[in-house]
């Protein structure tokens, strides 16, 4: 079962890349990966899903379609979103923080060894200690790089701005008045930067809530990110905190089964694509939305561990015994759970 997820931690993540799991009996937990419309595993060869090759190499959406009138789960697979910030003051600290809460890849640039060595105590993944316009060079950018520009000075912004503009990015923003932002977007236009790239700028940078400590005002940039990032196209997400829990064969936990969440209705708690990683011995990795539904895929999950193979559970937050745990979302879910 972790043959899929070996694969799929080999893959190009710029690549596009296409999970297939079967929730249907007698195919339920078969499985399939697809790079570019072209399938790179599958666990049965002879099952459902390599008969219908041609027709889902160009499956796009997140959900659940028919084949031969049973229900396959398609999951476009995201790329891991990065979290590139320009400058390692108190502010980005604090970003930093947030952003590895939030499941962010961060890498910072900064020129200063103290301001670097600040950022590496916060937690960021990768920090460059060089000039801006070096450092920058080590990050490609994609259409899932999240940059924040906090540096110590106009003239940095400048630098940090017109690298990022020859990059591909989700989101721009930047810390700055907006008489200090106007002047830098003009001298940029005159310097024959895309026009397009100043128009996405969000500066001055995150939500109006009138922050004022570091760590408020990184709650505001978190938070116009988040907005952005879910505004989007969703995809199923594979962070690396749990590709390595999932390929992990130490046993320090006991067995594992994979929840993911394959269909949803009305007000649930998560969206589809949503995983949780559970052990044997209570431990976890992600979360479903908390409350008693994710206590029951608790307890559903250990009894699969005992028997194997994968099973869908589905949980009703409409009913009264929902309403007095406190659940009023008033949704469900269907959860496909697999023993890895």
């Amino acid at each position: 079962m972790t043959e899929l997820y070996q694969r799929l931690a080999e893959q190009d993540r710029n690549r596009r890349c296409v999970v297939l799991r079967v929730l249907e009996k007698p195919y339920l937990g078969e499985q399939a990966l697809l790079s570019e419309g072209k399938p790179v595993y599958c666990s049965d060869p002879e099952g459902l899903l390599p008969r219908h090759e041609a027709e889902l190499s160009g499956m796009e959406a997140c959900g659940v379609i028919e084949l031969e009138g049973k229900a396959v789960f398609c999951e476009p697979v995201g790329r891991e979103k990065t979290l590139a910030i320009c400058g390692g003051g108190h502010v980005s600290a604090a970003v930093v923080r947030l952003g590895k809460m939030l499941g962010f890849h961060t890498v910072v640039f900064e020129d200063r060894p103290k301001f670097a060595d600040n950022v590496r105590l916060a937690g960021a993944d990768e920090v460059y200690c060089e000039p801006f316009e070096t450092g920058l060079d080590r990050i490609a950018g994609s259409a899932d790089t999240y940059f924040v520009i906090a540096t110590r000075g106009h003239r940095y912004d400048h630098v940090c701005l017109r690298k990022i503009a020859e990059k591909s990015y989700a989101y721009v923003g930047m810390i700055g008045s907006r008489r200090r932002v106007a002047m830098l977007k003009r001298t940029l236009e005159e310097e024959g930067v895309k026009r397009q790239v100043l128009a996405d700028l969000h500066a001055p940078i995150g939500l109006a809530i009138d922050a004022e400590t570091p760590t408020e005002i990184a709650v505001s940039i978190m938070a116009e990110i988040i907005a952005e990032k879910n505004g989007r196209n969703r995809a199923g997400e594979y962070p690396r905190e749990l590709i390595h829990a999932l390929l992990d064969e130490s046993g320090e936990h006991g067995g594992k089964a994979l929840a993911t969440i394959v269909r949803r209705k009305g007000s649930a708690p998560r969206e589809i694509g949503t995983k949780m990683l559970i052990y044997e011995d209570g431990m976890a990795v992600g979360t479903i939305g908390g409350g008693c539904a994710e206590a029951e895929i608790f307890s559903q999950a250990r009894s699969l561990l005992m028997t194997g193979g994968a099973r869908i559970c589905h949980v009703d937050m409409t009913t009264e015994s929902a309403e007095d745990e406190g659940m009023v979302c008033g949704g469900w879910l269907d959860i496909l759970l697999e023993v890895v």
